[in-house]
């Protein structure tokens, strides 16, 4: 399989990245344009390996993503690039609305040219996979799952943003045919993750005795799902999904916010000591605008259709987690010192 993955340099596209190049022996084009949280590093067990090439460029490009496709000639795309905080949309929207939609929309009409190009079998095997979000479903109350029927309800700009790319694509299937699948995640962790986000946020300022800072109270609840078991779902859904369909992907392992810091500190603890216990750093802050107080997702439609199932429960997934933080400083520390220190976004601008 010859595979286009855009955002191939962030978090979730890097780990797809990887398990395509030396997991499944693709040939791979990662499309980055490496803004702040894309990183070049995350793909170096990639790097010189037979049918892996990067690309530096904007998806909004619309006239270099269409050079692209003619170029590169792929069987899939699998499509990650996204302004993906939703703190970050809080403080200023327009980047999402950039990215998200309208680099959407220019990758659409890439793809929808170069699928009228094909003939014959490459024709009926292309596949264009739009990898989402759950939070496009807006929020649940203190029981129930979102699934691949939940109406949609985005609550922040980044939700609303990516509830539109997955309408756009939608429609370019109903439209134009062009052969889509749309996937909803939950939360994701594990390696390589950029440390706005609050489980990398929460490891490195507990190894340095910062302030954890948790919104509200903690009681928001997320269903945690590792990176390296969402990426396994989403090669499993490019290469045997149907055409048309979404595929809603979870983990299993529904915690509140509070739970997940203290699972962190007492993992932490055991590992590296310090001088206190680190859950005397847990600082509450104002809780974020607009906070959606739960998510969780029902799998049953990809467990049965293709067979997957999370590998990884939350506690397994987070001593991994934990763990990969402490042997690659390599990877986090330049990010602190020179992107990110950890000061506090999604304040109204």
């Amino acid at each position: 399989m010859r595979v286009l993955v855009t955002g191939g340099a962030g978090f979730i596209g890097s780990a797809v990245t990887r398990l395509l190049v030396l997991g499944r022996g693709a040939e791979v084009l990662v499309v980055d344009k490496l803004t702040y949280a894309g990183d070049r590093r995350s793909l170096r067990a990639c790097e010189g390996r037979p049918g892996f090439d990067f690309l530096e460029a904007d998806i909004c490009d619309r006239e270099r993503m269409r050079a692209t496709f003619a170029d590169y000639r792929p069987d899939a795309v699998m499509h990650l690039a996204a302004e993906s905080h939703v703190d970050r949309s809080i403080t200023g929207a327009a980047d999402f609305i950039r990215t998200n939609i309208d680099g959407t929309f220019a990758l659409l009409e890439a793809a929808r040219a170069y699928h009228s190009s094909l003939a014959g079998e490459a024709q009926a095997r292309f596949r264009f996979h739009h990898i989402s979000t759950d939070e496009v479903f807006g929020s649940l109350g203190p029981s129930g799952a979102f699934t691949e029927m939940t109406a949609y309800d985005p609550r922040s700009p980044y939700s609303a943003s990516k509830a539109a790319s997955d309408h756009l694509v939608r429609a370019w299937h109903e439209t134009y045919r062009l052969p889509t699948l749309i996937t909803n995640c939950s939360n994701n962790y594990g390696p390589y993750h950029f440390p706005e986000k609050l489980i990398p946020l929460v490891i490195l300022n507990a190894l340095a005795g910062q302030a954890l800072p948790v919104y509200g109270n903690g009681s928001n609840v997320r269903d945690w799902l590792y990176v390296e078991d969402h990426a396994e779902a989403l090669v499993s859904v490019v290469e045997r999904g149907r055409v048309g369909e979404t595929y809603c992907i979870g983990g299993h392992s529904e915690r509140r916010n509070l739970q997940v810091v203290e699972a962190i500190c007492d993992g932490l603890d055991a590992r590296v000591p310090a001088g206190r216990p680190r859950r005397e750093l847990i600082t509450f802050v104002k809780d974020r605008p607009g906070h959606d107080a739960r998510y969780a997702i029902d799998c049953a439609k990809i467990e049965a259709e293709l067979g997957w199932r999370p590998q990884q429960s939350f506690e397994t997934g987070i001593a991994a987690t934990i763990d990969w933080y402490l042997a690659n400083d390599w990877w986090w520390r330049p990010l602190r010192e020179q992107r990110y220190a950890g000061e506090r976004l999604g304040l109204p601008g």
